[in-house]
């Protein structure tokens, strides 16, 4: 892969990673209202997003581990950066949602 490419690549796991990032935050403010159908399914939304990021991701790292020699791209790491913290935000959304159902339930 020339260094057009990954940067292509690194733009798609950008847009994917923040699709996923804002569905998540949607799905936060659903909770918040009581509206945990929503919230749920917003979370679903986030997950394939989440999914389409980690396809472009592991493309990318199965060419590497085949001994393809990538070019550094700035825009790739940002990728990254921003999938990391969108699989954090997962983690702990499905938490808030889970404390608001219960604290509905008062």
């Amino acid at each position: 892969m020339n260094r057009e490419e990954i940067t292509l690549l690194g733009f798609e796991i950008v847009a994917y990673a923040g699709d996923a990032r804002s569905k998540l935050l949607e799905a936060l403010n659903a909770a918040q209202k009581g509206e945990f159908e929503q919230a749920e399914k917003l979370v679903k939304e986030a997950d394939i997003c989440i999914a389409d990021a980690h396809r472009a991701q592991t493309d990318l790292l199965t060419k590497e581990a085949a001994g393809e020699d990538l070019a550094y791209s700035v825009t790739m790491m940002h990728g990254q950066d921003h999938l990391m913290t969108t699989l954090l935000l997962k983690d702990l959304m499905k938490h808030f949602i889970e404390l608001y159902k219960k604290e509905a339930t008062r």
